[in-house]
């Protein structure tokens, strides 16, 4: 795996960095959920009917499942210091501008340690802001670091069923830093990613949207 180690920003991933920002809607909504079926349930409960009892039960499992969720989210995504300690260092670039924000085109390695060769796909997505690089500027080589995991604990296959970039911008203001992880990656992935910008509205329709390439 190629690894890439680097000082986190903390204070700067926490105000731009898209994972945590994602993790951290993720959390509150599930509080907000919870705090909700409290209520349906105290009012369910109020009205002290047979089968008011019965709905209230059901809302108080739901409740305690999302209040669960609020706290087993963090914990399985981690700290952003493990994203960025723990992923592969993988190339990104700008492949589609937006108004707001713009698409990223990634060649990752799917495969999981146990696999018995690497599994390349381009996977993309969709940012709202980048610091320290262009958004307008197509092809904008932007090093990142692969985030994998499965939707559900019991999946069997060799490759992951979730796979995101996290840009090295996101964790640090230091232009020295994102020159360095550009150069650590060859050329010629950075130039496969170029000639697949055409594939870039392809992707979201492949399997567990990623298409598969060879390198």
């Amino acid at each position: 795996m190629r690894s890439f180690d680097f000082p986190v920003d903390t204070a700067h991933a926490r105000s731009v960095n898209e994972t945590v920002g994602d993790v951290r809607r993720l959390r509150w909504s599930a509080i907000i959920t919870a705090l909700l079926f409290v209520a349906v349930a105290v009012w369910l409960v109020v009205l002290a009917h047979p089968w008011s009892y019965v709905l209230a039960a059901v809302a108080v499992v739901v409740a305690v499942a999302s209040l669960w969720m609020s706290f087993w989210a963090p914990r399985k995504v981690g700290s952003v210091e493990d994203l960025y300690a723990n992923g592969e260092l993988v190339p990104a670039i700008v492949a589609v501008t937006r108004p707001r924000g713009a698409t990223l085109l990634s060649l990752v390695n799917t495969a999981k340690p146990g696999a018995d060769r690497p599994h390349y796909a381009l996977v993309t997505r969709t940012v709202r802001s980048l610091p320290g690089h262009s958004l307008t500027n197509v092809g904008e080589r932007v090093p990142s670091i692969s985030v994998l995991s499965d939707r559900t604990t019991n999946s069997t296959s060799e490759t992951w069923q979730m796979v995101s970039p996290m840009p090295i911008a996101w964790g640090t203001r230091d232009p020295k830093v994102i020159r360095r992880a550009i150069e650590r990656i060859p050329n010629a992935e950075w130039n496969l990613l170029t000639k697949s910008i055409p594939l870039t509205e392809d992707v979201p329709r492949a399997h567990n949207q990623q298409l598969p390439v060879d390198l």
